[in-house]
């Protein structure tokens, strides 16, 4: 379903005959031609809503239960921008661990160290009704920063903590399944809006007129 709606292009290749004026046309779908979502369109709730994915569940799953048809799988990848749909859904945890054993190798994935995190650490110091934040939880810091002494006001004198109290190591596997925790909520297009996104999406595959390479709405050439 998704593939009929993208334009096709031609290509000119090598010439057949003398005088060399004649070509043939290799006609194939035009992958370079990308229908992105404007990220400001999912701040309209009537629109779109969240949902989160299951473990193993993939696009075509959740095409099927919100809108009974499978096919309708390029329409949760575009509404998420996902460029490679094999791993732009969460991944299940066997299949997590065999990527990530393979991209870092068996003995690295659990114990090497992918980066070093801070720990949120309050001051003490009260202003309001707030305990104000020493140190903000979640920054991406170095091995330095873990292990040199860390100091901040309390509100009436400095404290030095040991760095290690105030951020901790992250291993590879650690960081992976947390970048594939992030792909857990995706965005899903309401089904009554169903019939305008795949009407909309055609219309903006239309190839215009005024191109020079233009054929036909649905077919351009160009020359390599």
């Amino acid at each position: 379903m998704y593939f009929s709606n993208i334009p096709n292009v031609q290509y000119d290749v090598k010439p057949i005959s003398y005088p060399f004026s004649e070509f043939d046309y290799v006609i194939t779908k035009n992958f370079f031609r990308r229908f992105k979502i404007n990220e400001n369109i999912f701040g309209y709730t009537v629109l779109y809503r969240k949902v989160a994915v299951e473990d193993g569940q993939t696009a075509a799953d959740i095409a099927y239960k919100v809108y009974g048809d499978p096919f309708y799988d390029w329409i949760v990848i575009l509404s998420n921008n996902i460029i490679n749909p094999n791993y732009g859904m969460p991944l299940d945890s066997y299949t997590l661990r065999k990527v990530v054993e393979d991209k870092y190798g068996e003995s690295e994935a659990y114990s090497g160290i992918h980066h070093y995190e801070t720990l949120e650490h309050l001051s003490g110091q009260i202003l309001g009704d707030k305990n104000v934040v020493a140190l903000e939880g979640g920054l991406v810091v170095d091995y330095n920063f873990y292990t040199t002494p860390f100091s901040y006001w309390n509100g009436s004198s400095t404290v030095t903590v040991p760095g290690n109290t105030v951020s901790k190591p992250v291993t590879n596997y650690e960081y992976e399944v947390g970048e594939n925790e992030k792909k857990r909520e995706i965005y899903i297009l309401r089904p009554d809006y169903l019939p305008r996104f795949v009407e909309e999406f055609k219309v903006r595959n239309f190839y215009k007129s005024e191109c020079s390479d233009f054929i036909s709405k649905r077919l351009k050439k160009t020359g390599v």
